[in-house]
Order: C-alpha cells, then sequence, then structure tokens
C-alpha cells in the first residue's frame, strides 16, 4: 500500500518544519515525513526550508549567518498562538527514537553549499541508530552521490523538478534506490518502468484528490502530502478493494 510522507510535517494545518507540524502528522497516521535542514553559522543543522529565515519565523536573515542560539529565539509559528521553535536535526530524531516513522531528510545544499552537512547528518543518524529509517535526497545530486559514499547503508534518493529519460537507469547509475520526481512530472508509464526496474518512486507535493487517487492507483511506494489527513481519508477507500 502506498505510503503517504507528511511534507514537512503536517504543513496544511501546522507551522512548517516545527515539531508541532511533526507531533500531528504522527497523530494523524502518516507513514513518514519529510523535512528540510541547513546549518547555522556555528555548524548546527537545523529543520527549516528557505535558505533566510524571514517567510517562516519572525526575524530576518540567512540561516547560515545566525547562531544556532540567535535561531532559537526565532518564533516558527508567525500565525498561531502558541510559539514554536526552529528544531534542531538532533531534536528531531530524539523524538523519532519514540515512533516507527520513516523520516526523510532533504539537504537544502542546492543554493548554498553548507560545508560538512553530509557529515553532520550521517553522524547524527547513526548516532540515533536510525540509519534503516532514514531516506536522504536533494536537488544536489552530488550532494547524495557523496552521502552513498560515506553511508552505503543509508537510502538516497535524488529529488528532480523536470522529466528525466528512463530515471531508473539513471537512480541506480548514482546508486539510489529512490526517486522523488515533482508528481506532474512523471507519466503513469515512466513511474511504472521505474517500479518494475527495482526503484521506489515517491512524488511530492501532491495535495490534490484527484492526484492522490492516481498515485494510489499506480500503487507507488509512496508520495509526499502538505495534507496527510486527507491523504488517509482516500487511502481507506482502497484498504477496502
Amino acid at each position: 500500500m502506498t505510503q503517504i510522507f507528511a511534507h514537512r510535517g503536517y504543513s496544511a494545518s501546522y507551522a512548517e518544519n516545527t515539531m508541532g507540524s511533526f507531533i500531528e502528522a504522527e497523530k494523524a497516521g502518516a507513514d513518514g515525513l519529510e523535512l528540510d535542514v541547513q546549518l547555522t553559522k556555528d555548524g548546527e543543522v537545523v529543520v527549516i526550508h528557505d535558505e533566510k529565515v524571514d517567510r517562516t519565523t519572525t526575524g530576518s536573515g540567512f540561516v547560515k549567518d545566525l547562531l544556532f542560539k540567535e535561531i532559537r529565539k526565532l518564533n516558527a509559528n508567525k500565525k498561531g498562538l502558541k510559539k514554536e521553535q526552529i528544531p534542531s536535526l538532533v531534536e528531531v530524531l530524539e523524538w523519532l527514537q519514540t515512533n516507527k516513522l520513516i523520516c526523510n531528510i532533504e539537504f537544502k545544499n542546492g543554493l548554498i553549499p553548507y560545508e560538512g552537512m553530509e557529515e553532520k547528518v550521517i553522524q547524527l543518524v547513526r548516532k540515533y541508530s536510525l540509519s534503516e529509517r532514514i531516506i536522504i535526497s536533494s536537488f544536489n545530486h552530488y550532494s547524495i552521490v557523496y552521502s552513498y559514499r560515506i553511508a552505503p547503508e543509508i537510502e538516497t534518493a535524488p529529488l528532480f523538478i523536470e522529466g528525466i529519460y528512463m530515471p531508473w537507469i539513471y537512480a541506480q547509475s548514482i546508486r539510489a534506490k529512490g526517486i522523488h520526481p515533482k508528481h506532474s512530472a512523471m507519466s503513469d508509464n515512466i513511474l511504472f518502468n521505474t517500479m518494475e526496474n527495482g526503484i521506489a518512486v515517491r512524488p511530492y507535493t501532491v495535495n490534490k484528490e484527484e492526484d492522490m487517487h492516481r498515485f494510489f492507483n499506480l500503487n507507488c511506494q509512496a508520495f509526499i502530502t502538505d495534507d496527510p489527513v486527507k491523504a488517509l481519508r482516500i487511502r481507506k477507500q482502497y484498504e477496502k478493494k
């Protein structure tokens, strides 16, 4: 059965990439989470999507220019009543030890080449004995190839915006066990061929009901959505069949 990954947590209803959003995704019954990591000025791995803190927090400036203690003072729940901090990856991994969720960690190192990000994340994943439940993805495919080289036990999956010719061949060539394509950039035929060739397909970001039906019908390994509750409701129709 197609797994449901909560995109930046249950981001349709809660502040993205916050512990509140992750906890609510787990409570809702999601199979996994998708989150993004960057590095602070003093080298802490923090969970935030944008290179700057302006959109999602009360602060401003680049993550790379702020110290961890400065980042922790910001409110990552601008619209809500409850203050939420930007989580450290450590905080998320500690919490993951209390449940069985799969976690897709996306390296946000396409624009800013964070030095040592791969080593830091892998070291933490190993420290918390979570290698079996982590998937590392990135639009920076050099980064995930490097991650595979230093940690072949952790699954990698390249992200794509455009369609790619014979994506299973590409995935095999970089030793990735899965691919995370933009949901609209992949035909049913290519998706099916990719899975037939042993590569997991987890499209993003699948929010419309008709798109969810499409991927449940194709029985792809997973899809990534802002609204795990909607996805779970639709999946129930397929579980009865």
